[in-house]
Order: C-alpha cells, then structure tokens, then sequence
C-alpha cells in the first residue's frame, strides 16, 4: 500500500473580519494567517486548504480569498507548487520600528538568532560615519561587520561604527549578545535614534552572503543612535533579505 508523503493540510479556523472598516478585507484576512504562520500555529511545510474550502471555513468570498493567499505567496510566506497546492515556506520576521536591536527582536519573537562576525577593526571613519556620529572626517571608529541569521537561515548583513574609545569589543561578544545589550553593560543606553529605511536590489557579494539571487530585494536600514546626553553611541548601515524581513510602522492620528 503506497504511503502519503505529501504534507499535512492545516484546517484554518475562521477569522473575524470588520466588514464596516476601511481596511480591505483580503487583507484582514492575509493579516490574520500571517499571525498564524508567524505563531506556528500554521507550520512550515504546511498545505493550506484549497480556496473553495478556506473561503467557506473563514467566511468570506472566493476571490478575496484568492487575492489573501496571493498576497502572501508574493510576500514569501506561501508558495504555489503543482501537484502539492498552496504551502507554508517560511515564518517572515516582523520587526516593530522601534529603538530597539534586530538581535532583542529575535530573542522576543524566538526566531533563535546566531551571529557570524565577519570583520571587527579600527578604521578612519568614512565620511558619510564621521557625519552621522558627529566626528572629524577621519576619526578612527571600531568598524563592526556580522551576518545575522534567524531560525538557521541569514537574514541580515550588518555594519557598524562605534566611537572609539566608547567600549571594548571581542568578536566572541559580538557572537554572543546583541550590540545594544553590550552597550547597556557598558552603561550606555540609547535613547533617542534618527533611522532611514529604504529598499535595493542586492550585488553580488550580498547575494552571495545572504544565499539569495543576484539582483534580489533587500530592505536597507541605517541608523544613528544617541544616549539621553546626546552622546552619539553607533552608526547602523544593515541590509535584510526583503523574502524574509518586514518592518512594521503604528501609526496614529496627531
């Protein structure tokens, strides 16, 4: 008897949909099997019902289902296979745009991260650093570079610059705790940041670090950050795999 290799289905359960508000209703509902997914609830590997029946079970209409799952296939949570039908690939890491570091982040939504650190050095501070960190072009900064991964896979390639002289840095630190935990022992606590985030396709060195394509699109974050006495603390230049990282902004009326 011919055993069942596929993978499991996952009954979705209903969700609560505000048919009132003005948000759409595709994605409240892509919003709410994101939570799931990103809860494991849903697991990766998981098949998702056929449209006909989710519709059915989360009750609302086939095509706004369809346009849900789309949006999450676009998205990099589901794919589309022939012959398996919609399944979960993989968990996409949130992160709230707060002053806060990618490494905390991780710790809080158990995504287990791992650091290879990939250079650590004194340097001359580029200009656009020496700017940013308030210092004369050409002062020296200890020049930080790591790869970040989150649940096994990388997810990040980050670069920063400290002021030299703020702290001592070991790369087995650096591998071990998140920078702005290192800063905190040190009695440093940022406090107030400037951050920029934007989007680019990635070269071919990051392609290669990040185990992405050539020419795949990367979220790009820089920040400054400053303690309560305007101290400047460290210049951030990082770049994330956009398949797998999303920022996410809460906004409210003034």
């Amino acid at each position: 008897m011919a055993s069942d290799l596929s993978p499991p289905r996952s009954p979705v359960r209903p969700v609560e949909v505000d048919r009132s508000s003005p948000v759409p209703l595709y994605f409240q509902v892509a919003s709410r099997l994101q939570e799931l997914i990103e809860a494991g609830e849903i697991g990766v590997g998981t098949r998702i019902e056929n449209e006909v029946d989710l519709a059915e079970r989360l009750g609302v209409s086939r095509p706004t289902t369809r346009r849900a799952i789309q949006y999450l296939v676009e998205r990099g949570m589901l794919v589309r296979k022939r012959g398996v039908g919609t399944q979960v690939v993989h968990p996409k890491v949130r992160r709230p745009v707060e002053l806060s570091s990618l490494y905390d982040d991780l710790v809080t939504a158990d995504r287990k991260p791992r650091t290879e650190v990939l250079q650590l050095q004194v340097i001359p501070a580029p200009a656009e650093v020496a700017e940013a960190l308030e210092l004369s072009p050409g002062t020296e900064v200890t020049w930080i570079e790591r790869l970040r991964y989150a649940g096994g896979e990388p997810l990040a390639l980050m670069h920063n610059a400290i002021p030299l002289g703020l702290i001592h840095l070991e790369a087995d630190d650096l591998a071990r705790h998140g920078l702005y935990e290192l800063l905190r022992r040190a009695g440093y606590q940022p406090r107030i940041a400037t951050q920029v985030i934007g989007a680019r396709s990635a070269n071919a060195a990051e392609a290669r670090i990040l185990q992405e394509k050539r020419g795949a699109s990367l979220l790009t974050m820089t920040r400054t950050a400053w303690d309560v006495s305007g101290r400047a603390l460290e210049y951030g230049s990082h770049v994330y795999r956009a398949s797998r990282y999303s920022f996410e902004l809460n906004l409210s009326a003034g």
